[in-house]
């Protein structure tokens, strides 16, 4: 009785859940707890780290990453949070191959891509703390793409559950019908009922406090420009819905636009820490409509923003507006921004030229990435000595300990990079 008055009283009592209505009660979570109560350290953490981290007086950005060391090289330039975008992982970051964003890949695809990141995470800080550098925090927070949830409610306490073994320190879930789930830049999208949007979100909240972890939640909606929809049974839908009017497979078509997307956002804000809305271009006066009406109602409800490739940046703004542009987001409430799918395309455009190059200069092309590396260095890049990053020394300080300093097999001594790149700095080679 007394652990489940505590949990009852920090809900009540503690800043950090103003504002949140849970429909459920503290002794209803503890019975759903277990004897054992697991310690999820990289998720507790981390989601305390991104809380505290937006409520400071800047933009928290971040870019979708794709695998363990672009997201080790996005925390060494100084990036605060990883995004793990479901789009990347469909695309690149599955164990069945390439796929569009329909959720067609498996559903612990994306916790097995967000343990991944953490172990490389996890990796790195081991080398730095053997070698006494104490300058980065390494475990940034992970922002995990739930997609719509993989099925219903029980689908979605599931799925945040293994998100929170994982190590993810936030989530968002989509408004859209799992079982036709597209990419919010793709047509043919269909919501769900707001009230069935609100139990995923609900499910979620559950399943953090069930495994005792102050999970960020993030309620997205496709309203902007989904035009279908499941069911006409939450009233709060009807307004939307066009009358006398059935596709082919039931569903009820609906008049999609940004007066939609706001009364689905006002409806989630009291079940999500952070709002996002899905948009089809960088629109300044959309995102003020918006970031407007949910103020309005909820001064204090955090907003996130998308900056998608799916835009043409050049096409719809200047290069002194998009120099602004999350600045300018940021006045409006926008505290978290990201481009999702930065680490895919970064990596294709990267290989491809490499490759073009490569076919016409041979190794001179090769070089000439050698030594914009070796300039990089000066900013902290370390990935030119590629052995040393990925843990040879930390491996051989542990054959070290084991063997009492007398290993005659340390990988590092005698190797090609000991001898080649230990005077090689800023350019010199």
């Amino acid at each position: 009785m007394q652990e489940s008055e505590n949990l009852e009283k920090i809900w009540k009592t503690d800043p950090r859940w103003k504002g949140i209505h849970r429909p459920y009660s503290a002794k209803q979570v503890l019975k759903l707890r277990g004897s054992l109560l697991i310690e999820h350290t990289l998720s507790k953490k981390g989601a305390e780290r991104l809380w505290k981290r937006l409520q400071i007086d800047k933009p928290l950005s971040a870019l979708g990453c794709l695998t363990g060391c672009q997201a080790v090289q996005a925390v060494q330039a100084g990036l605060e949070a990883i995004y793990c975008s479901g789009w990347q992982v469909a695309a690149d970051a599955n164990e069945q191959g390439m796929y569009p964003d329909q959720s067609l890949y498996a559903v612990n695809s994306v916790p097995q891509l967000v343990k991944k990141i953490n172990q490389s995470l996890r990796r790195t800080d081991q080398i730095y703390w053997m070698k006494g550098k104490r300058d980065i925090d390494w475990y940034v927070p992970i922002i995990a793409d739930c997609e719509a949830g993989f099925g219903g409610m029980l689908n979605a306490y599931e799925l945040t559950s293994k998100l929170i073994e994982a190590g993810a320190a936030c989530v968002h879930f989509e408004d859209q019908l799992s079982s036709a789930k597209k990419c919010g830049h793709m047509g043919g999208k269909v919501l769900v009922p707001t009230q069935d949007a609100i139990k995923n979100l609900i499910a979620a909240r559950l399943a953090a406090d069930v495994a005792g972890v102050p999970l960020v939640i993030i309620a997205r909606t496709d309203a902007l420009s989904a035009n279908l929809l499941t069911s006409d049974i939450d009233p709060r839908d009807k307004k939307f819905i066009i009358p006398g009017k059935r596709t082919s497979e039931g569903f009820y078509p609906v008049k999609c636009g940004i007066d939609q997307a706001i009364d689905r956002a006002l409806s989630y804000a009291p079940y999500a820490d952070i709002l996002w809305c899905e948009t089809s271009t960088p629109d300044m006066d959309e995102a003020k409509k918006f970031a407007e009406a949910v103020k309005a109602k909820y001064p204090n409800k955090i907003l996130a923003y998308n900056c998608s490739p799916s835009f043409n940046w050049k096409a719809h703004l200047t290069e002194e507006q998009m120099k602004k542009f999350r600045e300018e987001l940021f006045k409006m409430g926008y505290r978290y921004q990201f481009i999702t799918l930065a680490g895919w395309h970064s990596l294709n455009y990267g290989m491809f030229k490499l490759s073009k190059d490569y076919l016409k200069d041979g190794m001179f092309a090769y070089s000439k990435l050698q030594n914009a590396e070796f300039d990089a260095e000066k900013d902290g890049y370390r990935a030119t000595k590629h052995q040393q990053f990925v843990g040879t020394g930390y491996f051989d300080e542990i054959q070290s300990v084991i063997t009492g300093g007398n290993a005659s097999t340390c990988a590092l001594t005698g190797s090609t990079e000991e001898q080649q790149f230990h005077q090689v700095s800023n350019g010199d080679k």
